[in-house]
């Protein structure tokens, strides 16, 4: 990926050295992670960067560095580095290193939409603050057994979250899971934020696949509670299923949120 001269300047502008407060502890890896082991160091540092931990214009540590923390070898570090340059979430310099981009990655269909992606105005990637609502455990109704490739009264999992940005609340949603893969599945004070990684770490379900519809509505009472909106008010309504690397149904979503403050973008190349 080519960046304008403008771009570069931005990068050596920001760029700063690490120190050991900097970087995260990346753990070292099982050999029961239940992906390519390359996959799995992309996967940590792609999300490292998405929650803020390792900032734009930050060098990594070198490549013999994070094949040690993660007890791999160095070529599954340059693949893993390679392939985020190639996505745009790093750039290397020589005499410098890798950087962090700061910019939003590239997707394609064989790393597809690990994370909700949330912008501001002029494009840039925005973190999200996340908050249960409701979770509650119950039995499947038949449209949502359908969707999910199970059977109707079958245990399923209902989360409602909402996610603020800056204090500002931009998206209120319910995620339906099934709960037979997921033994242990934690109570709401212990679910981590960051739902699809948990999923991989702890059950090796790796979102591979999203279909989504998206549509245009009026916010109703609740949305116009939740999101701080004055009625009438239009919002964006995103309905989807996430599927496992095996094309089998892994959770139903429906997302609600308005475009007044922030936009979605969901790019595949």
């Amino acid at each position: 990926m080519q960046f304008s001269n403008r771009g570069q300047s931005v990068i050596e502008n920001m760029q700063k050295k690490y120190d050991a407060g900097d970087v995260p502890q990346f753990g070292r890896l099982r050999d029961s992670e239940g992906a390519p082991l390359y996959e799995v160091v992309k996967r940590y540092i792609s999300e490292s960067i998405l929650q803020g931990e390792l900032t734009a214009g930050m060098i990594l540590p070198s490549e013999n560095s994070l094949a040690a923390r993660f007890g791999v070898s160095v070529g599954t570090v340059r693949k893993a580095l390679a392939a985020l340059t190639t996505e745009g979430m790093l750039m290397r310099r020589r005499k410098t290193g890798t950087v962090v981009t700061g910019w939003a990655p590239l997707h394609n269909l064989s790393h597809f939409f690990q994370y909700f992606r949330l912008h501001d105005k002029t494009g840039g990637l925005l973190l999200s603050e996340t908050r249960v609502l409701d979770y509650q455990l119950g039995e499947a109704s038949d449209t949502e057994a359908r969707q999910l490739h199970i059977a109707a009264g079958d245990a399923v999992v209902r989360l409602k979250r909402l996610r603020r940005v800056k204090g500002i609340p931009a998206m209120h949603e319910t995620l339906i899971l099934p709960t037979a893969r997921l033994a242990d599945f934690p109570q709401a004070e212990q679910l981590p934020p960051l739902l699809y990684r948990y999923l991989f770490e702890r059950y090796d379900i790796r979102i591979a696949a999203v279909r989504e519809q998206i549509t245009a509505t009026l916010a109703n009472e609740e949305d116009a509670a939740l999101l701080e909106l004055k009625l009438p008010h239009a919002i964006m309504v995103i309905d989807e299923v996430s599927f496992d690397q095996s094309a089998v149904p892994v959770i139903l979503a429906h997302h609600r949120f308005s475009t007044e403050h922030f936009m979605y973008v969901n790019e595949v190349r």
